[in-house]
């Protein structure tokens, strides 16, 4: 991790002095830098390049299961673990589609019996318990006989 910092900031500061700061010698820095990528590394860079087609394919909505299920069909088996360690590191987010959600309106368009209206929008009351108001909301009940 230290190495990797060093690595991606020599262009702004010097090597032997990010060294001595981050308490690692120049020795182990350079001799990290030749040292091949790990059989895992490579690994992790070629699955990589499998994901990213994927995820673009999908419009960028595919999570790492659905990426995960997408390698599996292509023989490709792997972890949904892996797979989403994967997509961080590559900065691979998908946007989350939010599902359409039917409004529910009243249907003035029907033949059942429609109460009368006593009220005539007059809420007003002389004394105590004379109006008494309510609504009833009929949301989908069947009606059995």
């Amino acid at each position: 991790m230290k190495f990797q910092f060093i690595y991606e900031h020599k262009q702004e500061f010097l090597v032997r002095l990010m060294c001595k700061v981050l308490v690692v010698s120049e020795s182990g820095y350079y001799a990290w830098r030749k040292r091949p990528k790990s059989a895992r590394a490579k690994a992790d860079r070629e699955l990589g390049a499998e994901i990213e087609p994927i995820f673009e394919q999908s419009r960028q909505t595919y999570g790492s299961p659905r990426v995960k299920a997408a390698l599996r069909r292509k023989g490709i088996n792997c972890s949904r673990k892996r797979v989403a360690r994967l997509m961080r590191l590559l900065g691979l987010v998908s946007c989350h589609r939010r599902k359409k959600r039917k409004v529910l309106t009243t249907n003035s368009q029907h033949n059942n019996p429609v109460a009368p209206n006593r009220l005539k929008r007059d809420f007003t009351a002389t004394k105590p318990d004379e109006k008494w108001v309510g609504d009833i909301v009929n949301r989908r009940f069947k009606v059995t006989h």
